[in-house]
């Protein structure tokens, strides 16, 4: 009988694509948990209502008690569910240490409750790490790297990261660690680079740089992430970390440009606008382990192609993109899971 995945905000960008790879090409049930704050949307996952192999449970994870049914039923656990925007963390880091320590060792809790608990995979990202320069491009992260967060989101991650792996040292648990790269593609929450600039050209606004847009950063396609959380599901080393990155460096400026370019715009609609604080200078992420240990490898995320499919489907996704910018993807879940739905 083909088992059951628990994916904690899978009514997120990650998540919801997580949800779909593993619907299509996998054999498996899933169960999306999600407290739908402001970046969950089911509209994302609207075709797959009535599907019998998926379930969508409304809870927070600060709040086992209302998700303790489900977890136990699920026999393992992709743990995606967290505040994610740094610009969001340096306004308000409340909300992110709460969500995403505290929820993330609450959840730790509840599963090592459960009478024999299965893989927990928590997904952690580059930021743990720090900053790199900008030369010499062959220095990268690898797992060996010190964590060394510098921004509020980065910190809380890096608590849900060392809970995760503490759960393994301390309780036996089979916790497997994952940190991946900036992510792109579709259905990505609108305040994210990628689909802010896109959205801002097709209505002919400026798009906002930070800086001189001088910020390295490595980019991975979401469907090449999701390939490699299922690897580190069924391989991974238990109380392992394993670097998941795009082979795709490339510095805000460039991106700027070659959104500019796709949306049919020239650099009088870049507005320099000041650097965010304390913003990290490059991320570059060594991803031999995955590759050597569990052979994956970015096969989705080499631009110009990928950027070029991505921009391509927020254009051809314009109701998606308003619903989400007015708000009005949140009556989806009144609508049909709502009272009475």
């Amino acid at each position: 009988m083909p088992q059951t995945i628990l994916i904690t905000g899978g009514a997120g960008f990650i998540g919801s694509n997580l949800i779909r790879y593993i619907l299509e090409e996998r054999d498996e049930r899933v169960i999306n948990l999600d407290a739908l704050t402001y970046a969950g949307n089911l509209e994302s996952l609207a075709d797959l209502r009535g599907n019998p192999r998926y379930e969508f449970v409304h809870a927070d994870i600060c709040e086992p008690d209302k998700y303790a049914e489900a977890l136990g039923r699920a026999d393992c656990v992709l743990h995606l569910a967290a505040e994610s925007h740094v610009d969001r963390s340096i306004h308000d880091p409340s909300a992110f240490l709460h969500t995403n320590i505290v929820g993330t060792q609450l959840l730790l809790d509840a599963w090592r409750r459960k009478e024999n608990p299965g893989r927990f995979v928590y997904v952690s990202t580059d930021e743990v790490y720090g900053t790199l320069p900008l030369e010499p491009t062959s220095l990268k992260f690898t797992e060996q790297t010190p964590l060394s967060p510098n921004s509020p989101y980065a910190v809380s991650k890096t608590g849900g990261d060392m809970l995760a792996r503490a759960y393994h040292h301390t309780y036996g648990l089979d916790t497997v660690i994952t940190r991946c790269s900036n992510n792109f593609g579709p259905y990505q929450f609108p305040e994210k680079v990628i689909p802010l600039f896109v959205n801002n050209l097709i209505e002919g606004k400026p798009v906002p740089l930070y800086g001189e847009g001088k910020n390295v950063r490595d980019w991975l396609h979401v469907l090449d992430h999701c390939e490699a959380i299922c690897a580190v599901l069924d391989k991974g080393g238990t109380g392992e970390a394993y670097n998941i990155g795009g082979d795709n460096e490339r510095s805000n400026l460039e991106l700027t440009r070659m959104l500019l370019d796709l949306c049919g715009r020239d650099e009088s609609f870049i507005k320099r606008v000041p650097d965010r604080l304390g913003h990290d200078l490059r991320y570059a992420i060594d991803a031999s382990k995955i590759r050597d240990e569990l052979g994956w490898r970015p096969t989705r995320s080499a631009w110009p192609d990928a950027l070029e499919a991505t921009v391509e489907w927020y254009k051809q996704n314009r109701t998606w993109c308003d619903h989400v910018r007015s708000g009005e993807y949140r009556r989806f879940y009144e609508q049909n899971y709502g009272p009475g739905a």
